[in-house]
């Protein structure tokens, strides 16, 4: 069953008076449920604004974002906060953790905003940090953390909402081969539990452990391989 469908779906920037750059140009892709594909390309091929879009970051200048059966595309700025608060998780390769909290607190920041009860947010928050393996970690801080463990709080902090979609932006890109490989045995996983997951990566080998590969270039979809 499909989750997410992009339709005709174009992004265009104005850069100034006379520049206008095409980052997406009518582009049409389906994502089904449970499904994990990886999306590949040069620079400037458009991978990171499909991924805002599908994030709802950014709002297409044409087309349409269909999501678990909704319209994406016309929401408010309101509703699209709504929409990624409740519905989408997000990996980054930067960790974009808040220093001054724990690992643990770091988890449950989501459900803080979505005014969770307490106790309900810290039952989650140790389950998720015991499902990524930092069970015995949960009350350092970042600082206190490797690369790979401050990941793993990612990981988990993105799966506290129990999104629809998980999209994680170059995972591995700070990390060593080692912890890189322990980091996408979480997402095999997630995988093999029926999570739909999209990770935009330019490591072959990442790419064939995903179910899918969508090459990009110049804003299009270049080829859509099963692995």
């Amino acid at each position: 069953m499909s989750l997410a469908q992009l339709l005709d779906l174009t992004k265009t920037y104005h850069m100034g008076a006379d520049v206008v750059v095409e980052a997406l140009r009518g582009l049409d892709l389906e994502i089904e449920e449970g499904e994990y594909v990886a999306v590949m390309g040069p620079s400037g091929s458009g991978k990171s604004t499909l991924l805002n879009l599908l994030g709802c970051l950014d709002r297409p200048t044409r087309g349409r974002y269909v999501l678990g059966g909704q319209d994406i595309s016309r929401l408010s700025d309101a509703e699209l906060s709504e929409v990624r608060g409740r519905r989408i998780g997000f990996v980054f390769q930067s960790f974009n953790l808040i220093p001054q909290l724990s690992a643990l607190d770091n988890i449950e920041v989501p459900l803080f905003y979505q005014g969770v009860h307490r106790r309900q947010r810290r039952r989650r928050g140790r389950e998720l940090a015991e499902r990524v393996g930092l069970g015995a970690r949960a009350r350092h801080k970042p600082m206190e953390l490797s690369g790979g463990e401050q990941q793993r709080v990612a990981i988990a902090r993105a799966l506290s909402n129990d999104p629809l979609i998980l999209l994680a932006d170059e995972p591995t890109g700070n990390l060593d081969s080692k912890t890189g490989r322990e980091i996408l045995e979480i997402f095999d996983d997630l995988s093999a539990r029926g999570r739909t997951l999209v990770v935009v990566t330019h490591d072959e080998a990442i790419a064939r452990r995903t179910h899918r590969t969508v090459r990009m270039a110049d804003g299009r979809i270049a080829s859509r391989i099963s692995n």
